[in-house]
């Protein structure tokens, strides 16, 4: 696939330089002279082989950031060429080259290398998609913020581009997206799988959601299951429905004689309808008008940018100061679960590549404090009243932000948002950050001393299980073994819960209880009866 132009890898090469500069000045670090500024990431990690991640030296701290489109602004330093890009691209691949280097549905397509899927479940898919063109372009607008970082991903590993559309499939490109059984982000991650691919789950984020680290684990893990299958088809099979349940139908049809390729195994409906449905995305991509679609024009150049963060901050104020709506913000930054980014274990947020200038400039401007959120970690198991008292906020306020329900205990150790002094200045640590949990337990009820008289036959095993106790509290309570018998008229101590004491009663006291019970039973299915006569009495009525 040939690479974007030169020009536009240098502006986003630039980009990046200068936005970190700007960055070490908001800190009120300044650069010492000869020190280069360290380079904020683009689109994709760097990477030797991936040429949107080399770059000679950068431009002078201090310099401005490169429109989007790539004007020149004041004070910037031109370029110098980038190792390893060519110096001419040839007539024969210049049409060519062009309308790669400016349409990413171009640059897509040309890396289409999966064997063809052609049979029924295809075909209805693609009618599926073709009768929903208001669907395909909602989709295909939200893919595009993020569509460009994972084909630079893909292609820096030498993956077939159809993977870049797996999201389509997976989440239709939504890294907000949790389904039913608790998958999450664009690439659908359990919580077991995302933790095997080190994607950190906690109080504060949730990785499975973030765009960058998501992409990354999602390509590790398709990655691994080629190499175990030998086959996309395959693998992506094991991506949907578990490489150990693949492997068990392939040895199945091993075992049987039968052919061991994707549309030969037997699987649920979801795993046998996933490939196709990737073939028929594919397809729609590859020749839209067959389908009548209209594919939004994306183009070929980062849509965002990965921008340092230095301190803990609101996520309001971020957004605020990128000049975004904080749905927009969210929509790059899904994996905030709370309403403060901690640097400690956030150290970078992504901004649309035209805002990233602007938050740096607002947030060099910006006086007071950053953030008015913080972590707290409670000393002691407690109630949220006493937690809420310690930390100086109303306990309706505590509850709201960490979802504390009724009757709840904050169990030692667990890691509460709380409001942050007016002169707290310093970053949650980062023990705290990476680490951050909540555990709640039942708040216990208070207990009240029972004095009876044991019957004939009792022992400490069946009084405990009268009263729903263990045996070894009635023996502790009562100084005896846990094996024990008691004399009848003995007293016996038992502790239970506040309120009415609910003891089992002897066997013919509980009949006669069963049959007083019918009376009002009786007359519960008069009072029924005569209301669905009533009712159909009304119902035959002239309305």
């Amino acid at each position: 696939m040939t690479p974007p132009t030169t020009s536009l890898r240098r502006c986003c090469a630039l980009a990046a330089a200068a936005l970190a500069a700007a960055l070490a000045g908001c800190a009120g670090t300044p650069l010492a002279a000869g020190d280069a500024a360290a380079p904020v990431a683009a689109a994709t990690p760097a990477a030797p082989t991936s040429s949107a991640a080399r770059r000679a030296d950068g431009p002078t701290p201090g310099a401005l950031i490169l429109s989007r489109d790539g004007q020149r602004q004041p004070e910037l330093v031109p370029a110098p060429p980038l190792e390893g890009e060519p110096a001419t691209v040839s007539d024969a691949t210049h049409a060519d080259a062009a309308a790669a280097d400016n349409d990413l549905w171009v640059r897509v397509r040309g890396g289409f290398t999966m064997a063809e899927l052609d049979d029924d479940y295809v075909r209805k898919w693609e009618q599926w998609y073709a009768t929903r063109p208001d669907y395909v372009q909602r989709m295909a607008e939200r893919g595009g913020r993020y569509l460009f970082h994972v084909i630079e991903e893909v292609e820096r590993r030498g993956l077939p581009t159809e993977l870049a559309l797996l999201p389509f499939i997976e989440s239709a490109f939504n890294p907000q997206a949790l389904s039913s059984a608790r998958a999450a982000g664009m690439w659908q991650f359990m919580p077991m799988t995302g933790r095997d691919f080190e994607l950190k789950q906690n109080l504060f984020r949730d990785d499975r959601r973030d765009v960058l680290a998501s992409t990354r684990a999602a390509l590790d893990y398709l990655q691994r299951l080629y190499g175990q299958f030998g086959d996309w088809h395959l693998a992506l099979a094991a991506y949907n429905w578990g490489q150990g349940n693949v492997q068990r139908a392939i040895a199945r049809n091993l075992k049987a004689g039968k052919p061991t390729d994707y549309a030969s195994l037997k699987m649920p409906a979801e795993t046998r309808n996933y490939v196709p449905k990737l073939q028929a995305v594919k397809n729609l991509v590859l020749r839209p008008e067959a389908y009548s679609i209209t594919l939004p024009a994306l183009q070929n150049h980062p849509f965002f940018l990965s921008v340092p963060i230095e301190r803990d901050i609101d996520v309001a104020l971020a957004a605020r100061l990128a000049g975004l709506s904080l749905e927009e913000f969210q929509a790059l930054n899904p994996q905030m679960n709370k309403p403060v980014i901690l640097a400690a274990a956030t150290p970078r947020v992504l901004l649309p590549y035209d805002n990233a200038n602007h938050f740096v400039e607002r947030l060099k401007e910006h006086r007071g404090p950053l953030a008015t959120w913080t972590a707290w970690v409670a000393p002691r198991t407690l109630k949220p009243a006493e937690a809420a008292r310690q930390v100086g906020m109303p306990e309706a306020q505590l509850r709201e932000v960490n979802r504390i329900p009724p009757r709840m205990l904050v169990k030692v150790g667990s890691t509460l948002l709380v409001l942050r002094a007016a002169h707290a200045t310093e970053n949650v640590k980062e023990h705290v950050a990476e680490n951050a949990m909540m555990v709640l337990a039942p708040e216990a009820r208070p207990l009240r001393k029972l004095t009876l008289k044991a019957g004939r036959g009792d022992t400490v095993a069946t009084v405990a299980r009268r009263y729903k106790v263990s045996a070894a509290q009635v023996a502790q309570w009562n100084d005896v073994g846990p094996r024990a018998s008691f004399k009848p008229g003995q007293k016996i101590v038992v502790m239970v819960a506040s309120g009415p004491a609910k003891a089992k009663r002897p066997a013919a006291k509980t009949a006669s209880a069963k049959v007083k019970a019918k009376a009002p039973a009786a007359k519960t299915r008069t009072a029924a009866s005569k209301a669905k006569a009533s009712t159909s009495s009304n119902a035959k009525k002239p309305r």
